[in-house]
């Protein structure tokens, strides 16, 4: 009877341990919920170039857009659990699943958290019209004319829209939201003076900082970032405490990932984050890195999962 249990555990255990000590044996398919070319895109393939050098093995970017993310979080959730296909992630596995009727996966249940890799912070930026150029003047303009300023977003329920719903909600602040289909268009409106204010990723921003189109008022990060150094944090500019909203990235691989599969990911990645020529190009980007144990990235998300639900309730946001 022993003997048979314990050919019956070998049986189960063999196969998965197996592939776990010969992973990867062929190619990895990493989905992006984005198009070629973006920011996300970008730091996306210098990750799948830096773990392809280090497993033996190409690391495939395969972009698929759509409904908010969700067409890559479902092909991603619905892929063998055998570390092949993975999913490098934005907000928008979280924000997707809150935002989006259609959406058929729970972000915590149906993956299993590799690490988490970059992030590019927001930047409250302002048309030069406006007659603020710091965020506490901005916002005592704001509080003298409840309602009459508006900001710009990329659409309901993208990031830039809950991020300046976040801040109107904790400085008790009343905007009219414009939303746009899509970053670019949001852009010309802000930069034309059709709208007043909007809060975006940096590298989005930078090139209309620089050509003083647009007034950085704070970065919304914990520190501030050397592509911007006299521009301050929203925490030093009106004391918000460790205020931070960041357009991160990771990776997460479907629910039931063999672990020795996931710490082998989990190591590449953090190998490449110990590189400096790697991090520079990640800061070339104007992303800030982040590295750290699965575990770290899961109870990331499940905070991240509770702050933007409360959010997206404050905004009034309705599903799709």
């Amino acid at each position: 009877m022993k003997f048979i249990l314990a050919l019956a555990l070998s049986i189960a255990v063999t196969p998965f341990t197996f592939a776990a000590d010969n992973y990867p044996s062929k190619p990895i398919r990493m989905v992006i919920a984005f198009p070629a070319g973006g920011p996300t895109d970008l730091n996306a393939r210098l990750f799948a170039q830096a773990m392809s050098e280090q497993l033996g093995q190409p690391v495939i970017v395969d972009n698929r857009s759509g409904a908010g993310g969700n067409v890559a979080s479902m092909a991603v959730a619905g892929a063998p659990a055998d570390g092949y296909t993975i999913l490098y992630n934005t907000s928008s596995l979280l924000l997707g699943s809150l935002l989006y009727v259609s959406a058929r996966f729970d972000p915590l249940k149906d993956f299993v958290p590799v690490v988490r890799t970059a992030g590019v912070p927001l930047v409250v930026v302002s048309n030069p019209s406006v007659p603020a150029r710091n965020l506490p003047d901005f916002v005592s303009l704001a509080r003298k004319s409840p309602g009459k300023l508006n900001y710009a977003s990329s659409g309901a329920g993208t990031i830039d829209h809950l991020a300046a719903a976040l801040l109107a909600t904790q400085l008790d602040l009343k905007f009219e939201h414009v939303p746009y289909k899509g970053t670019s268009p949001a852009l010309v409106d802000l930069v034309g003076g059709r709208t007043q204010m909007m809060v975006t990723t940096l590298n989005t921003l930078l090139p209309f900082i620089q050509e003083k189109k647009l007034v950085p008022l704070a970065i919304a990060s914990v520190d501030r970032s050397p592509l911007m150094p006299d521009v301050p944090t929203v925490a030093e500019a009106i004391q918000l405490p460790k205020f931070e909203i960041t357009a991160w990235n990771g990776i997460v691989a479907p629910a039931g990932t063999p672990r020795a599969v996931v710490m082998r990911l989990n190591a590449v990645v953090n190998k490449a984050l110990q590189q400096k020529d790697f991090t520079d190009k990640l800061r070339a980007n104007g992303a800030v890195s982040y590295g750290g144990t699965p575990e770290a990235y899961g109870a990331y998300l499940k905070s991240e999962l509770a702050r933007w639900k409360t959010v997206i309730e404050q905004a009034g946001v309705t599903p799709q």
